[in-house]
């Protein structure tokens, strides 16, 4: 096992100016389990394939333990990759499927088998060694490019969106094995994903990339309570955080009739954070006309507009978005009705208009 490290690492894909990734620094702690996050196009992947050695790094570094990397070949950087293709070769049984890179790297008949069998049986593949990848679900295959990577006892396990090809029950039960998997194996792991519920309820350590920029990396939890800017606050939870850009006037942030304290010197207007749970019923504060309301049974969620003309949303372009407020499940409101809420100091978070970074 090993630490990974990116040491200012930027790619820049040729015919373009802008880099995919843009002076990465991030290390992976030895055993961690990091999830890399992010809209299409942030970089995610491109990261990964440059700690696989598929992408050229054209400025910066990335080691493995205490080893550089940067220009090795692929297969002496002792890495295994799970991809979202699965990428089994379909006339090989599952066991040959497991252990061809073994057979292929010189690795004794019996010691292939051996690893193989463990593998199978971390994975609940045993019934299918026999098997060929045709005769089999798309979650056993899923486990099938699991085995692969495993039997190979690398010192990093790297996985670009395993999951997403799955259907939305199994990728739930999937995601859970992996992370128990890699928890009991303890094997150094980045995975990349789109999905921050997938990454919120996998990783030891998510980090947030926009535009191959890394914008925060934190646990799960110091994501979503801190969030270092409004991207990453907007971006981390299901449902979004409501981003509202508020006039202020005498150091108050007014969302209609709900006074939100701000810092001084910061503008006449900024931005205001408030999840949908952090909001609760008042008789007077903000109100919001509503357009949907979502029964999930233990929960409900209320979407619609802002009642005042003056708070707009932050992302001013976005002409989908909705305020969205958790209610009791038991006393939903109407499409049609105006609900009136407001929010504890301690739910609310503040950032500057123009810049987006946090201010409390």
């Amino acid at each position: 096992m090993a630490s990974v490290v990116f040491e200012n690492a930027s790619r820049i894909y040729p015919g373009t100016t802008t880099p995919a990734v843009d002076k990465l620094n991030l290390t992976v702690n030895d055993g961690e389990f990091l999830v890399l996050v992010g809209p299409s196009g942030c970089g995610k992947s491109t990261s990964l394939r440059m700690l696989a050695g598929l992408e050229d790094i054209d400025s910066g570094r990335i080691l493995i333990g205490d080893r550089d990397v940067t220009n090795v070949a692929p297969k002496d950087r002792d890495i295994a990759m799970v991809f979202q293709s699965y990428a089994l070769y379909p006339h090989m049984t599952v066991a040959e499927n497991m252990g061809f890179a073994l057979k292929i790297a010189g690795v004794a008949k019996d010691e292939r088998d051996r690893r193989v069998r463990e593998a199978a049986k971390l994975l609940d593949l045993e019934p299918y060694l026999e098997r060929k990848p045709k005769a089999l679900s798309g979650g056993q295959r899923q486990r099938v490019a699991m085995g692969r990577a495993i039997v190979r006892e690398p010192q990093v396990f790297l996985m670009d969106e395993p999951l997403s090809n799955l259907d939305a029950k199994l990728r739930v039960a999937t995601r859970t094995q992996i992370a128990a998997l890699q928890r009991r194996l303890g094997i150094t792991t980045v995975y990349v994903t789109h999905d921050q519920v997938e990454a919120m309820t996998m990783g030891d350590r998510v980090a947030v990339l926009k535009d191959g920029l890394l914008q925060q990396v934190d646990t799960p939890r110091n994501l979503y309570d801190n969030p270092a800017n409004a991207f990453v606050a907007g971006f981390i939870g299901s449902p979004a955080m409501n981003l509202l850009n508020a006039p202020v006037a005498n150091g108050k942030a007014m969302l209609g009739d709900l006074a939100v304290d701000v810092p001084a010197g910061h503008g006449s207007h900024i931005t205001v954070g408030i999840r949908p749970e952090g909001f609760t019923p008042s008789a007077t504060g903000f109100k919001v006309s509503v357009e949907v309301v979502e029964e999930l049974g233990a929960d409900a969620f209320v979407y619609g507009k802002p009642a005042d003309s003056t708070v707009v949303f932050a992302n001013a372009t976005d002409e989908g978005s909705q305020v969205i407020v958790r209610w009791d499940p038991k006393n939903p409101p109407k499409p049609g009705d105006t609900i009136t809420v407001t929010a504890l100091a301690s739910s609310v978070h503040l950032f500057d208009v123009a810049t987006g970074e946090r201010l409390k």
